[in-house]
């Protein structure tokens, strides 16, 4: 049997040549898939096949929840899986002894049995703490004690970082093929292959070959199309933009099962793909909730030590521990929310081109003016979580601004302490826009679980979420949602009004949490016949 390292050998000397021939840029990863898969060990079924799985995500696992959910889930459900995906830059799984000092680090493409935690030489280590860190991502802290439950970290593949950006990110692509490959045609034969879309390129081509040479049945999670975000930096008629289209449409129909996150999805994949879908809304995990008093008081305190926006100023007395929002009475540890604390407006972002945060900054200029013209509402504080490739642009911008009644940070949370944030705020803003129009975003459902109301931008399909004057508002423009947070927020800190309102219409209305969900819409997909 081939070696990964000679295997990668020979398909670089394939792509030579196919480079020099002139070959057909399409031909070249059909050739690499095939005559590495022939090179590549064909594992055969055994007793516990029917009960593996394969959750795959071309992207950082930290900031796919989703999948971390449906990895949950199989687990919850006696599945063994192995998640596959990357986990951030310098992103490394390690296991920390009871025993200072040790600490083992993996490869970057090996297994790491999260629960129950083995050692490299396969013995079961008992007495250890885990953690899956990476730079600016953390998984879930349910994912760290599921079991049995591995996760397969990938590394990204630069194999030119100089030259045309065509040239570099088609070689990309290519690496990412021969990885992708190698992974899971060395792992133990799974039943199904379930792969989140997007990224689809190259995961859904090799996802489904792999499914096809080893008897497994791939099921895609569409959560929008990969191509209609590429659209949004290159344009729709660019042509890796066409190509990217003609590849989903080509072996995006393939998989055998599908599920999508809206009914507007649904029916467009029905239409104009030819593919049945299931749809499986997002729902909220079980630690978004809203947030006991003591627990915002002990948040607002750990954010204070960073965040300025978070510390009172001015107040010395030795027997209250004071935030901007909180106060506990050391003598018997209460605690209080002040009443006249500031309004605390929340949103999460990943910073990438289908969020326009500029329309939230005027916004909160125009709040600002409604103080300055003599409005009676409250100081505000936004805080603006979440890290992406525009975020240094926005954070410029947010340090231009002259605020003397509204304050801005852009803390970066970790995974246990997103939640109490969002169930600690008065109003939460979603700034999403679809690329495609079809998906809704996973962000008002963590906000909805935690009783959160929520102004958030319209787009098409918006309504399956949002439903206007019921749980919260929509608005279209800055100057419109200016107008929604002076009505909103005047009515604080009182707990009436359209904001009380709100709240008492999510918690009437709390439907099924993710695990009746997906018991009821992914699970007869996995026991169903062979």
């Amino acid at each position: 049997m081939a070696s990964p390292s000679t295997v990668m050998a020979l398909v670089a000397a394939l792509l030579a040549a196919c480079c020099v021939s002139g070959s057909a840029p399409v031909v070249v990863p059909v050739v690499c898939l095939l005559v590495a898969a022939a090179l590549l060990p064909l594992r055969r079924p055994d007793g516990g096949t029917e009960r593996r799985v394969c959750v795959l995500v071309l992207g950082d696992i930290g900031r796919s929840p989703r999948m971390q959910y449906h990895a949950l889930s199989l687990s919850r459900s006696g599945f063994v899986v192995t998640f596959v995906g990357f986990s951030g830059e310098a992103a490394s799984v390690s296991l920390s002894c009871v025993s200072p000092g040790v600490q083992l680090r993996v490869s970057p493409v090996s297994f790491q049995t999260v629960n129950p935690i083995r050692t490299c030489c396969g013995r079961t280590a008992s007495g250890w703490s885990r953690s899956l860190r990476s730079k600016g991502s953390q998984v879930t802290p349910q994912l760290l004690s599921a079991g049995p439950l591995s996760v397969c970290r990938l590394h990204s593949v630069l194999l030119f970082t100089a030259g045309p950006k065509l040239i570099t990110y088609v070689t990309k692509v290519m690496g990412q093929f021969l990885q992708l490959l190698v992974v899971l045609m060395r792992m133990e034969l799974q039943s199904h292959l379930l792969l989140q879309n997007p990224p689809g390129l190259p995961s859904i081509a090799v996802a489904w070959l792999v499914c096809v040479l080893r008897g497994s049945k791939l099921i895609i999670d569409w959560h929008n199309y990969g191509y209609t975000i590429m659209a949004l930096s290159h344009g729709r008629r660019h042509p890796v933009v066409r190509l990217a289209e003609w590849y989903e449409h080509f072996f995006g129909p393939l998989a055998t099962h599908h599920l999508c996150v809206t009914n507007a999805m649904r029916d467009d994949l029905q239409k104009n793909w030819g593919i049945k879908a299931t749809t499986l809304y997002d729902r909220p995990a079980s630690i978004f909730r809203e947030a006991p008093v003591e627990l915002q008081h002990q948040l607002f305190v750990k954010l204070a030590d960073t965040y300025p926006e978070f510390r009172e100023q001015g107040s010395d007395e030795a027997d209250v521990e004071r935030t901007a929002f909180s106060a506990r009475d050391l003598t018997d540890g209460s605690v209080t929310l002040r009443a006249e604390r500031p309004a605390l407006l929340v949103s999460s972002t990943s910073w990438t081109e289908d969020e326009d945060f500029s329309i939230l900054l005027e916004a909160l200029k125009e709040y600002e003016g409604f103080i300055k013209g003599g409005a009676s509402l409250p100081h505000l504080v936004c805080a603006i979580t979440g890290k992406g490739p525009q975020k240094e642009h926005y954070r410029k911008l947010i340090h231009s601004l002259e605020l003397e009644h509204v304050q801005i940070c852009t803390p970066w949370l970790e995974a246990e302490d997103y939640p109490v944030l969002l169930g600690s705020a008065d109003l939460g803003v979603c700034l999403h826009k679809s690329s495609s129009g079809l998906d809704l975003p996973m962000k008002v459902v963590d906000m909805f679980g935690c009783c959160l109301p929520v102004c958030a931008v319209h787009f098409h399909c918006l309504q399956e979420l949002v439903k206007h004057e019921e749980n919260g508002l929509i608005f279209r423009d800055s100057q419109e949602l200016a107008e929604q947070l002076k009505s909103l927020l005047s009515e604080l800190p009182a707990s009436g009004g359209r904001l009380g309102l709100f709240r008492r219409n999510l918690r009437s209305s709390r439907g099924q949490r993710w695990d009746d969900n997906w018991d009821q819409n992914v699970l007869p997909l996995l026991n169903g016949p062979r």
